[in-house]
Formats: structure tokens, C-alpha cells, sequence
């Protein structure tokens, strides 16, 4: 009789595993020839997930703990445990605390990290789980694409140079995806010192459809010349509710009203997503 019940429990559960698999192949084809990037609601900190029409992922930064492992279990399927691609913009806490717990989680092929260098005990165990991994580890600089696949890539802007002794918000990799004539900015931190300074170099070449607000929204980013080239559709806010920082700032609120451009708040929406066929984007 044990036996007996074992063997259909057995059966129950090869049954469902075949279920999930073939749910799973259908959602995966659904998927093919969209970008999908998601903008993770992990609280104060930027953590943001990125899936290629090939399948190929990516996660830039992790927020600041364990929340990003929640919220990569909402977008990834559950017995997936790698990722392609993983970028530390820089060393600060709300970039790269959740970081570590998803080395230790997931087989990551190819880590990426500013040269900007920390002086804190995250910093240093942050480095320790990169060289752990085992995985490809490399400084990005401005030039560097990352192909996604199918046309997808994903390109570094800045920095331009070793910022091995400058501050680390000012040393943070920028990063723009692009598909098709879609693309989505992604300054990291970035003062509008550096935001400036890209315009310089690229000018009308930052168009994007989406913005991420440089630092959560601080007053230190998302300047007006900047905005004005980036000329996104959209903006989002990454930080959590209640924050001690006062991110979003007012100024920058209203800026983003002045240039009329519509944004988007993961402390009050949770996870902002948007897919792009290549030729536009929505929200999801």
C-alpha cells in the first residue's frame, strides 16, 4: 500500500514538472523578439532585471539585501539558477549589498564592475564573492558592448578612464540597452557633472524612450541638459518609500513635470516594467 502511494505521489509530480516545463516553453516563446526590462521594487537602491529576446539576462546592481532575491523570483522561472551577465555599478551598499546574495545563489557568467574602488566591509565581500564566482570579471570603460543577442546590446558610456581614486557615485558605470531604435539610459548615480560631460560627448546620441533618475531621484542628478537630450517617454524613480535621503527631490520632480515627461515611482508601483518589439516600447 506504501509503495503504491509513493509511486502516484512519484507520478504527481513528474506530472506537474512537465506542466511547469511546457508552461514555461510557452510563456519563453511568447517572449521571443521582446526586450523586457524591469525596474525592481528591492526599497532604497537600484536593482534593475534585464531580459534579451534571446533569453539572455542581465541584473544591474542589487539594492542593498535579500530583497532583490524575492523580486528576481517574480521575473526569472523559479529552477532557473544562472545569470548571464551581472553589473556592480559601484561600490555603495543600495548598488551592491544584494549583489552577494546573488552570487550566492545563481551561476553568474560574466560579472562587470566600475573601477571605483570602496573602503567599506560590503565592498570588500562584494570582491571576495566576484572572484569566488569564477566567472568572467572585468573593469567596464566607455566603448565596451555587450551583445544580447538578436540585435540587443548593451553599451558602457562611462567611465571613460581608470576612476580608481575618485567618489564612488561619480566613478559609477553608466549604461545604455539599446534594441532595435529602442534604448534604455541607466546613469547609475552619476552627478550631473558627468551627465554633463556625456553630452559633450554624445549629444543627441543619449535619446532614450526610458530614463532611470540618476541617484533615486537625488537633486544631484537629472539635470536639465541632460533631460533635454535624453528626451525619455518615460522616467522612473528606483528608492524606497519614507527614505532619509528625500528621494525624489522636489526640484527634480518638477523637472521631470517641466520637460513633461511622465515617471514612474517602484515605491509606489512596485516593479515598473517595459517591453520593446525594437520599434517601441510599452509598459507592461
Amino acid at each position: 500500500m506504501r509503495r503504491s502511494v509513493q509511486i502516484k505521489a512519484i507520478v504527481i509530480l513528474l506530472l506537474l514538472m512537465l506542466v511547469l516545463c511546457i508552461w514555461y516553453a510557452i510563456a519563453a516563446e511568447d517572449r521571443r523578439g521582446l526586450l523586457i526590462v524591469s525596474f525592481l521594487d528591492i526599497g532604497q537602491g537600484d536593482a534593475i532585471f534585464i531580459e534579451a529576446p534571446t533569453g539572455r539576462q542581465v541584473l544591474i546592481d542589487g539594492g542593498a539585501g535579500t530583497a532583490v532575491l524575492r523580486r528576481l523570483s517574480g521575473v526569472m522561472p523559479w529552477f532557473d539558477r544562472t545569470i548571464d551577465v551581472v553589473i556592480g555599478t559601484h561600490p555603495d551598499q543600495d548598488h551592491i549589498g544584494g549583489l552577494i546574495d546573488t552570487l550566492a545563489r545563481y551561476k553568474v557568467a560574466m560579472i562587470a564592475q566600475s573601477s571605483v574602488t570602496g573602503d567599506t566591509p560590503i565592498w570588500d565581500t562584494f570582491r571576495k564573492k566576484v572572484a569566488e564566482e569564477g566567472g568572467l570579471s572585468f573593469f567596464a570603460e566607455r566603448g565596451q558592448i555587450i551583445a544580447l543577442g538578436e540585435g540587443a546590446y548593451l553599451e558602457i558610456l562611462f567611465p571613460d578612464r581608470d576612476v580608481s581614486n575618485v567618489d564612488t557615485n561619480t566613478g559609477c558605470i553608466v549604461a545604455r540597452v539599446v534594441y532595435g531604435i529602442t534604448s534604455f539610459m541607466l546613469p547609475c548615480d552619476a552627478p550631473q557633472a558627468i551627465e554633463n560631460y556625456l553630452v559633450r560627448l554624445d549629444g543627441s546620441g543619449l535619446q532614450s524612450n526610458v530614463l532611470k533618475a540618476g541617484h533615486h531621484g537625488s537633486k544631484t542628478s537629472s539635470g536639465p541638459l541632460f533631460l533635454g537630450y535624453v528626451a525619455p517617454e518615460y522616467g522612473v524613480f528606483s528608492r524606497g518609500c519614507n527614505n532619509s535621503y528625500g528621494h525624489p527631490a522636489a526640484e527634480v520632480v518638477a523637472r521631470f513635470a517641466q520637460f513633461e515627461i511622465p515617471t514612474l515611482d517602484t515605491c509606489t508601483e512596485g516593479t515598473v516594467t517595459f517591453v520593446s518589439d525594437g520599434s517601441s516600447v510599452r509598459r507592461r
